[in-house]
């Protein structure tokens, strides 16, 4: 029986070497030649010379009115020319490189020529000429590579539709085609591949890109229901969790109190919790991860706390030990540098439970590290960790629940694609009290104008960071680096000011030691790579200044920034940039215009497209074949939740069977990062 799970290589003319060639545009089966839908149509309508839109490809009828000539330049080509009437209206039209073309335009013959028109000048660079029945028709364009023609694509969908179309079945459950007016499969493949009007190709269209993230949406939600282990059910005392918030030196924000409500209903279920926390830069996370720890402990378990940098796992074991004063938290730092006779007491003491609240950073995982019964696993910044990583944490306990944290505002379209398997809480307001940091842009040759004021913040005792992306000068990339901007700065500053060097190239001690000297204002100004763009909290720096920041995305630029305003003195930002490109001067104006990590976010997706946002191993979506997730928003939001009101459904396995099965078929080979 046939299948459109069957070969390609079952169509007529389908031999071994076109079959190869196809096998490189990911064309292997016959449901993948079917799916495999033009990017655009040339449209043959004829239209009304009145009625064409500069440089638009349309077909004009009309009369040969003049004797076609040719031109010959340079070698083997040429220009064949001839006049066109169209009703009283002449029109040149030229041909490129089809000398043969002069026996089909006789004079007095009436044609049809398709072509990309001129308006200015009233004429057209032919294209082709049509046969009398291509009038009124849409031609499908495809993707194609050097062994593959149009010709060839257009031969073989054919072909395959012709023989397979009575085995083309709908999946989408009919209660949503009816709901969304969409068009049934086989409708949606026949107008895809062979329109007859602009409006059945759009309808198809529509159709096709719903059906693409359904689909995908129903497997990532069937991921996640499978995933939903059996986890720890941490049964802590609500009374002594609200006595500990009375004891926080500030009060917790609504946004807050919300995503700590979500946390502790997963805490106390039976359902391993995984659970991204995403919040903008000084949200709060980190006193949400306290409650979700102090809960865990209170409850006889363990938490851990793995951070991706020394300097950041150091901060935060200074910070929760001085919050757990007083309390039955156990605080301890486990880090690649710590010395090997404090390692060999601490692992004992992590075996037995003794120490129950571990930070650290990857050293948390090491193959010898043993839990005694680790309840509440805490992933900072976890785009930093690679899913390998993740998963060893995951992996210390049974049924640990997992709370992955990012201060990298995620945009909508990557939280339903790349994160669609976790469930989000989001910190949407910041602290009262924190003032927006104020931020310019200027041109490189302006900057001296700003020395004035950066000596303000100096003399007022603030402190200043400085980023520039590259450690030493590239003779192929003209850019500032930390090591010139180091040298500059003294030459300017000192010693009325200190300046500090901090990159990436230092060894973890020489990184400590500048970042403790900073902290402890002995450095006035940090001459900083993008090392500091994660996790350091000096209260008392105030200025942020950015050499070339059209190098940076977006999403980095506001990170950045967000390593001052942490304190009770108003921050800048100074963005020092000559973009070349209309998108780095778009991106300028928009660190200018806003200070929403969200806002900021979904414009660098909307600019870079998730490849670069995230680095492509990364960026965790798919390359729909039609659907695009960032402009058809809306569309993949509404798929997801219909995707996850049908596996809510408990019987629906059995009610949606063929969707399960195509669901559970595709899942073998959908992995999620």
């Amino acid at each position: 029986m046939k299948s459109l799970k069957d070969n390609v290589s079952v169509l007529k003319g389908v031999g071994p070497k076109k079959q190869a060639s196809l096998s490189e545009l990911n064309i292997n089966s016959v449901f993948d030649l079917l799916s495999y839908y033009p990017f655009r149509y040339d449209d043959f309508e004829v239209k009304n010379i009145n009625n064409i839109v500069d440089q638009e490809k349309v077909t004009l009828k009309g009369t040969i009115a003049s004797e076609p000539t040719i031109v010959h330049y340079g070698r083997r080509r040429n220009i064949l020319n001839i006049r066109f009437l169209i009703d009283n209206d002449i029109v040149k039209i030229t041909f490129f490189n089809q000398p043969w073309l002069k026996k089909q335009l006789s004079v007095g013959r009436e044609v049809l020529i398709y072509g990309r028109f001129d308006k200015n000048r009233s004429s057209m660079a032919g294209i082709k000429i049509l046969q009398s029945n291509d009038s009124n028709q849409m031609s499908s364009i495809y993707p194609t590579n050097k062994h593959v023609r149009q010709s060839t694509i257009k031969e073989v969908v054919k072909l395959a539709y012709d023989e397979y179309k009575n085995y083309i079945v709908d999946i989408i459950p009919d209660s949503i085609r009816l709901k969304y007016r969409l068009e049934d499969f086989k409708t949606v493949i026949h107008d895809m591949h062979f329109p007859k009007t602009k409006k059945e190709a759009i309808l198809a269209r529509r159709t096709a890109k719903f059906n693409e993230f359904f689909l995908f949406q129903m497997r990532l939600q069937n991921l996640k229901s499978i995933s939903q282990n059996k986890g720890l059910s941490i049964k802590f005392n609500q009374n002594k969790v609200d006595e500990f918030i009375k004891t926080l030196p500030f009060k917790l924000t609504d946004a807050q109190k919300r995503v700590i409500n979500e946390i502790f209903i997963d805490l106390k279920s039976n359902r391993q919790m995984n659970r991204l926390l995403q919040g903008d830069v000084g949200s709060g996370k980190t006193i949400v991860a306290v409650l979700g720890i102090y809960a865990c402990i209170d409850a006889g378990y363990q938490a851990a706390l793995m951070a991706p940098t020394e300097i950041l796992a150091e901060q935060h074991a200074n910070k929760l030990a001085k919050l757990f004063e007083n309390t039955s938290v156990n605080v301890s730092l486990l880090t690649g540098n710590t010395k090997l006779s404090a390692r060999k007491e601490l692992l004992p003491r992590i075996k037995d439970g003794e120490v129950n609240l571990i930070i650290g950073t990857h050293a948390l995982i090491q193959d010898n590290i043993e839990y005694n019964n680790l309840g509440l696993a805490i992933i900072d910044e976890q785009h930093r960790f690679g899913v390998n990583q993740r998963k060893k944490l995951r992996q210390k306990g049974k049924g640990t629940n997992i709370l992955a944290m990012t201060a990298t505002p995620i945009p909508r379209t990557l939280a339903i694609t790349s994160y669609g398997e976790m469930d989000v809480s989001i910190i949407d307001k910041l602290p009262s009290g924190r003032q927006p940091v104020k931020t310019s842009w200027i041109r490189e040759n302006q900057f001296k104008s700003v020395l004035p004021f950066i000596n303000d913040r100096l003399s007022s005792g603030e402190q200043i960071y400085v980023v520039t992306p590259l450690v030493e000068e590239s003779e192929a990339v003209d850019m500032k680096n930390a090591v010139n901007i180091y040298e500059n700065f003294k030459d300017i500053f000192e010693p009325k000011y200190q300046v500090g060097l901090l990159h990436g190239q230092m060894n973890d001690d020489e990184k400590n030691n500048v970042m403790g000297e900073f902290q402890n204002n002995n450095l006035q100004i940090l001459v900083s790579t993008t090392v500091i763009e994660v996790g350091v909290d000096v209260s008392n720096a105030t200025m942020m200044i950015v050499f070339n920041s059209d190098h940076f995305g977006l999403a980095q630029l506001h990170q950045l920034r967000g390593r001052v305003g942490r304190g009770n003195h108003q921050s800048y930002c100074l963005l020092v940039a000559d973009p070349k490109t209309e998108v780095g001067t778009k991106r300028m104006n928009v660190m200018v215009d806003s200070n929403n990590g969200f806002i900021i976010s979904q414009k660098d997706l909307e600019l870079r497209g998730p490849g670069d946002v995230m680095g492509k191993a990364q960026s965790g979506v798919p390359d729909f074949k039609v659907g695009d997730p960032i402009a058809d928003l809306t569309m993949l939001n509404i798929a997801q939740q219909e995707a996850i009101q049908i596996v809510s459904q408990k019987d629906w396995k059995n009610q949606y069977n063929e969707l399960f099965n195509y669901v559970s078929e595709n899942n073998k080979k959908f992995l999620i990062n």
